[in-house]
């Protein structure tokens, strides 16, 4: 790979300084999700103004080859023509009605058909909302009140998943965030991702069920060792809780039947996001018939929402999911995906660290020469990855603003974008402290 000479660039932010004093007035923090804050990288956010493909444009004009994605939904790339029509089309005859549509039912039978682990689904507005509603069916369904979660598995806001690992792996949770009570972190067990041993320390006769992200990507991407995942069904089902996967960001993006698929595997129950809304808010959570008849109005098990199945997303979803039906699609992903992983580990060799990949999934790690679990991932070196960051926006490529969270490749992306990320990366880690 060539290496490019840097291009000296001149970078105007005065629009987005001047539009994040205004939030910072009206919004905490200035945002409405605390990573847009930029506060593991620091400085000011940039604030966006469109973007299409692989590119972002900020309010500033400056643009960027778009690593983020939106967290995950943009598979096809940003304002992808069938999609944009989707929603063009679908809004022409009115945005929500609070009444079931013929799209809907579409939609739940497209995930169906797919997923083998998925009989039946329900539609609701985000991924927080789907692992919410999950834990309250499998609660109901066992009549039982614990729940263990993976340290670093991030499923959403909702008060008994806000909980990390405490001085071992049988700890009661100790909930993360003010107003979380005790009493509810209190159900939550925690298990080691990758690690068998802990979680079956954490089982026990009161375990509703065991949920995982069968792919970790929310304390930076961390792949299941073999056997792992298997593991953790079979072990789940000798206590007799059930197994929720939370396929939100690794739904369709791993694959046409997210990562279970895969694998091989079937959950009792999944739950999905991101993709399936094509961009726009949407989740879902599903599983066998036998189970999500127990949700009303089939059953006693209460969850509503009034814009749940909104027309507009899932029309998007819809034609996101007929262009990956491609042939070659996911190939092609996998490929882009390799390619940035493989460049990164390249300019990364004189340093210590690591790049993980889950097809169109990568992470960078300062650090460690391997990241299995959480207690891997807090050894990374966040200082490093902020003065990354920093380098590679210079010029012009929007990385995660978190040594934490995945980078996400699209199907806009091309070989050269990749390759000018790698280029842009070697001159970015030259500037660092350390080995060059």
């Amino acid at each position: 790979m060539k290496t490019e000479k840097a291009a000296k660039r001149t970078i105007d932010t005065s629009n987005s300084e001047r539009l994040f004093k205004r939030a910072s007035a009206c919004m905490p923090g200035g945002v409405n999700s605390p990573v847009r804050s930029w506060r593991g990288v620091g400085g000011s956010p940039r604030l966006v103004a469109s973007a299409r493909g692989a590119r972002i444009t900020d309010v500033d004009d400056n643009e960027y080859v778009d690593y983020i994605g939106s967290w995950g939904p943009m598979l096809l790339g940003h304002a992808h023509p069938v999609v944009i029509e989707a929603i063009r089309r679908v809004s022409a005859a009115g945005v929500s009605f609070g009444a079931s549509t013929e799209l809907e039912i579409e939609l739940a039978e497209q995930v169906c058909g797919r997923f083998e682990s998925i009989d039946k689904l329900r539609l609701v507005t985000s991924g927080t909302e789907a692992t919410m509603s999950a834990i309250r069916l499998a609660r109901a369904a066992t009549g039982r009140d614990e729940i263990v979660k993976f340290a670093g598995c991030y499923h959403g806001h909702s008060d008994g998943l806000l909980v990390r690992a405490g001085s071992g792996a049988t700890t009661l949770g100790v909930p993360d965030s003010p107003g979380v009570p005790v009493a509810i972190g209190s159900l939550t067990r925690i298990a080691d991702f990758n690690d068998l041993t802990s979680l079956r320390a954490a089982c026990g006769s009161q375990t509703a069920a065991v949920i995982v992200e069968p792919v970790a990507g929310n304390m930076g991407v961390v792949p299941p060792e073999p056997g792992f995942l298997k593991g953790v069904i079979e072990i789940a089902h000798e206590c007799g809780a059930l197994v929720i996967f939370d396929e939100v960001i690794s739904g369709f993006r791993l694959g046409p039947a997210g990562y279970q698929g895969v694998a091989g595997l079937r959950p009792d129950l999944t739950c999905l996001g991101k993709i399936i809304g094509g961009g726009l808010p949407v989740g879902a959570y599903g599983g066998r018939a036998a189970l999500m008849d127990q949700v009303a109005p089939a059953g006693g098990v209460y969850q509503a929402g009034t814009l749940a199945g909104n027309p507009l997303a899932v029309a998007a979803g819809l034609a996101t999911l007929e262009a990956a039906d491609a042939p070659g699609f996911y190939q092609r992903l996998d490929g882009l995906g390799a390619r940035l992983a493989d460049g990164f580990a390249r300019v990364l060799a004189p340093r210590s660290g690591c790049v993980q990949r889950a097809g169109s999934l990568v992470t960078l790690f300062f650090g460690p020469a391997q990241v299995r679990n959480y207690d891997d991932a807090l050894l990374t070196d966040t200082e490093a990855y902020a003065g990354f960051f920093r380098s590679l926006l210079s010029e012009g490529i929007w990385a995660p603003p978190s040594q934490f969270e995945a980078w996400f490749v699209s199907a806009a992306h091309t070989e050269e974008d990749i390759d000018r990320t790698i280029d842009a990366a070697q001159r970015a880690l030259r500037q660092l402290p350390g080995p060059s």
